[in-house]
Formats: C-alpha cells, sequence, structure tokens
C-alpha cells in the first residue's frame, strides 16, 4: 500500500484547525516518516468565530491566535513539511462564493503540484465540510492536464456519523491506512495541541474516542490500527 504514497506530493485540505489530524493525523505521520512523502495542509477557516452569534473578529482576537499557534504545534508532532492557513468564516462557508475557496485551492494545488489529495467527506452534518469536498472536487476536474490523480475523502470524528442515517451519500469506506502505536500516538498528541476542540470521553473527539476509532477500523481489516477513507478518484 504504501507504494502508492511512496515519494509523493500530497495535499490536505480542511476545513478547520484540527480536522487535519481528526480525519489522517495518523496517516500524515506515517506517510511521512515511512513513505518519504512531502506533505502540505491547507487548513480553510479560522474555527472559533461561530462560538459567537455574530462573527466578530476583534472579540475572538486572542483566541484566534493560540488557535493558529496550535495549528503549528500539532505541525511538528504530525512531522508534515508545509502549511496554509486561511481566515475563511467558521460554520459559515454557505456565505462564501464557491468560487473563492475553489481559487485558493487551485492556487495551492498550482504551487505544490500533488498527486494526491485528501479532504473532508461530501455529506458531513457540517456544511465548511460540505463546501471544502465541493470546492476541491471543482479545482481539481479531470481535464487533460489536471495533476492530482487521486482523491480520498476522511470522515470527522464529531461531524460524518452525526449526519441523519438517510442523508445522501453516507460515509461508506473502500480505503484504509494502517500504521503503527507510534503514529496513533502522535495523532493524541497533536489532538492535545487544540486545546479549544478536544473534549472528555465519549465525545468523538476525546483522546479515548480516538484510539477506539484507529482500534474500529483496524479490526475491520485485520490491523491494529487504521484511519478510513473513501476513494473519489484514481488515475493509472
Amino acid at each position: 500500500m504504501l507504494e502508492l504514497f511512496a515519494n509523493r506530493r500530497i495535499l490536505v485540505v480542511a476545513a478547520h484547525p484540527d480536522d487535519e489530524l481528526l480525519g489522517l493525523g495518523a496517516t500524515i505521520h506515517h506517510l511521512v516518516q515511512f513513505a518519504n512523502a512531502q506533505v502540505r495542509v491547507v487548513i480553510l477557516g479560522e474555527g472559533i468565530t461561530s462560538r459567537a452569534d455574530v462573527r466578530d473578529r476583534k472579540k475572538w482576537e486572542k483566541e484566534l491566535q493560540i488557535h493558529r499557534n496550535n495549528i503549528y504545534s500539532a505541525q511538528k508532532i504530525l512531522c508534515y513539511q508545509e502549511l496554509s492557513v486561511y481566515d475563511f468564516p467558521d460554520n459559515r462557508f454557505d456565505t462564501v462564493a464557491l468560487l473563492d475557496l475553489v481559487k485558493v485551492i487551485e492556487k495551492e494545488k498550482q504551487n505544490f503540484k500533488p498527486e494526491i489529495m485528501f479532504t473532508h467527506h461530501g455529506s458531513d452534518i457540517n456544511i465548511d465540510h460540505r463546501r471544502t469536498f465541493e470546492a476541491v472536487i471543482t479545482a481539481t476536474r479531470p481535464m487533460k492536464d489536471e495533476i492530482v490523480k487521486t482523491i480520498l475523502t476522511f470522515e470527522t470524528p464529531s461531524s460524518t456519523e452525526w449526519q441523519a442515517f438517510n442523508y445522501p451519500n453516507p460515509f461508506l469506506p473502500n480505503f484504509f491506512i494502517s500504521f503503527n502505536e507510534k503514529s496513533l500516538e502522535a495523532k493524541i498528541n497533536a489532538m492535545m495541541c487544540y486545546e479549544y476542540e478536544r473534549r472528555e470521553y465519549p465525545h468523538p473527539r476525546s483522546v479515548e474516542a480516538l484510539k477506539i476509532l484507529a482500534q474500529r477500523w483496524g479490526i475491520v481489516v485485520g490491523k491494529p490500527f487504521a484511519e478510513a477513507f473513501m476513494l473519489v478518484r484514481n488515475i493509472v
């Protein structure tokens, strides 16, 4: 399996700080450490201001700076090489023109030239996750000169599994990446960096729940630990 990712340039597009590690933190660590992958993470939204009734960046200035610092702390633990952070309004991506999101992703893609992309599952309960997926798919239309050959979507605990059972296109993973306990520990330690995001058990973003989820997907594929994905496109 690692041959698919060996020495590849991988772009991860996430809506919020901590989504990158919730969905594939252990995978990022594993691919950087054992597949010599070059990974760039793009975080589109600021991730804080929806906790007030009206978006007021000035009111949340201190928390936003702490949140951004948390991203860099988590990056060091996950060991990925490159990072871009944007300031789209938290949980208000539906107020942003889709084209604005697409333009950012196109720019990142042009600069980094990835062969593989990871992004959110397209039917999450969170509107920002859904819009991010739509923007990624739009920005990677498989035209003649498209450089992205593989697109995988990840689940986001406390979002993907909370969608209504009859919502279209549920998360039905068909691609699994296994990893060792060291990569799982990196994911857990990176989650601890996000002081505004981690929760107590049995919340899905608790340390215990993230370990259980890694074991659950590992059991599905006969491994100690794994993260689950949906393969959206693979061109060979």
